[in-house]
This record gives C-alpha cells, structure tokens and sequence, in this order.
C-alpha cells in the first residue's frame, strides 16, 4: 500500500493580491517539501458540477464561475479574492478530494493527502469566505456517503481557525461526526461547544490563546479519540490546516511541527483500528512558510509510515 499526493499546477495560478497571507508560495513550498517522499503522485480532476452540487446549490457555483475576472481580481469578502485562475483552482481542489476518496476507498493506496488551494474548510453552503471557495473536506464526507454508500464518515479538523464551512455543510448530515479543535477567541467567532448538530454529531474543542502541544494532546485524548472510537467512522478526512504551529503569524497557538506529527499518527492508529486506517487529508491553512513545510512533510511522513 502507498500514500497518495494529489495536486495540479491549476492550484498554483489562484493568485491573491501582494501581502496577501493565502499565496502561491504556500503551495510551491508544500510540494517542495513533498518532493523526496515516496508518494504516489496523482493528478486532480477539475470536480464535476454533480458532485459540487452534494454541498453547494447551482445557482452558488454559477456565482462563482461568473465573478471570475479576465483580469486582476474580484474581491468576494474582505479577505477573499478570485483572479483569472481561481475558478479552475477551486475545481481541482473539489477534484482531489472526489479523487482521493475514490482511490483510497477502492483500495489503491492507504491514504491520500491533497495539496490544493484554494483552502475550503470556511466555504458555506451559499457564501465564499476565509480565502475558501468550495468546502473540500465536507465534499469528500458526502461523496464518501452518497457515492460510495458508507454509513458513517468522520471528519477532523485541527487547523487553527474554525471550519465554520464545514460545520454549516454537515449540520444535518447525521452520517458524519465532525470533530475540530480551534483557538477561541478569534476570527469567524464560531466553534463553541454548544454548537453540535442538528444530531449532536458534532464536537467542537476550543483552545484557549496559548494553547501548547501538551493541552493540545490531552484534549485530543479525553474527547476527540473517545468520540471517534464510539461513532466507529469507516474513513476519517482530515482538514489538515497548519497554522496552529507557534511561528504562525495569524493565531496565537503554539503547536510544534513534532505536534502535528504526533496528532497524525495518533489518527493513523484509530484509522488502522476503526477504518482500515482509510485516511483523506486535504491541506487548510497555514501561513509561515517554512513551518507550513516542515508540519505537512511531518504530517505526510506519518501517512507514509502508517501505509507500509
């Protein structure tokens, strides 16, 4: 068995205005670090408009094709940006995850990870925002769900701002347990524990400013794994967002590149106990460039290991 690298050059030509933190680099240096590891490399799809349609309404995705510039930029929200190549940027990155999910389940590889951007962990069902477009991670519960026929798909999150997109997509979805841990207070304001489901399918675990790699992995340990072992997920998705990391210039966690590794690993066990240890990680967030590299290469070395 292998791990899978998903990607396009089409994500690297979403380009967001200068000292825009969501920028080409991010990518380029994710798959520089990526490079040297034994990967089987596969190419994404532009996403089908069917399989969009799972989380976003027509009229939503035609919205988005049509604010897509001939040139310069189109600007959705405050921090949310379209540019002449976003669109099909946005495709690829719905494309991996549909992909991913395919290959995983099919039993090709072990577990994939897809280095895409745009990010899409903040994308609601109507409503582009947090440099996201298209909400990739609920998108790969659905397919798994209503393509695939599972019962039961978790989704965890560990970037450091709240998936409010994905919360939002997967509200009703009783099929899938969502689980994310973000730093409260801060930007969207969402993410409390109180918010949790229209089944209570969903566990939010907000960290406090100043949070470490020791809190971090005793509140995984206390609340997140005990839930995943009761809800007995037949594929886990992970939101992989960096930007917990302690060199991040957005937030105020302080996570080690070593924490991301041990929080992969530790869900590379549950996956081999709980799901074959089917695996679809999808890249979110993560700002400092070289500790955007060195957490992902940790994060796919662990996939690596936990495919051999």
């Amino acid at each position: 068995m292998k791990t899978a690298l998903i990607t396009h050059a089409d994500c690297l030509n979403h380009v967001t205005p200068t000292g825009h933190p969501e920028r080409v680099a991010r990518l380029e240096h994710v798959l520089h670090a990526l490079e040297p590891l034994d990967l089987r490399r596969v190419t994404a799809p532009l996403a089908a408009e069917d399989d969009l349609l799972r989380v976003h309404p027509a009229g939503y995705i035609s919205d988005i094709r049509d604010a897509r510039p001939d040139e310069g930029f189109t600007q959705i929200d405050g921090d949310t940006f379209l540019s002449p190549g976003s669109v099909d940027a946005a495709f690829r990155a719905a494309g991996a995850v549909v992909r991913a999910v395919d290959i995983v389940l099919g039993g090709a590889v072990q577990n994939a990870f897809c280095a895409i951007r745009p990010p899409g962990h903040h994308a609601e069902r109507e409503t582009a925002m947090g440099f996201c477009l298209f909400g990739n991670a609920a998108l790969a519960a659905k397919h798994a769900l209503d393509h695939h026929g599972l019962s039961r798909v978790a989704v965890v999150d560990f970037d450091v701002h709240h998936g409010n997109g994905t919360q939002d997509l997967l509200w009703d979805e009783a099929r899938a347990l969502l689980i994310t841990s973000q730093q409260m207070p801060l930007w969207p304001g969402t993410g409390r524990p109180d918010e949790d489901g229209a089944h209570g399918q969903i566990l939010n675990i907000p960290l406090a400013p100043g949070t470490g790699g020791a809190e971090m992995r005793a509140a995984y340990t206390a609340q997140a794994f005990p839930r995943l072992r009761a809800f007995k997920p037949e594929l886990i998705i992970i939101s992989a967002g960096f930007d917990a990391h302690q060199d991040d210039p957005l937030a105020n966690l302080n996570w080690s590149t070593a924490d991301f590794a041990w929080l992969t690993a530790e869900l590379c066990t549950l996956a081999q106990e709980l799901c074959q240890g089917r695996i679809v990680s999808t890249l979110e967030g993560g700002y400092d460039l070289n500790a955007l590299a060195a957490a992902t290469r940790a994060h796919v070395q662990e996939l690596i290991k936990a495919a051999t």
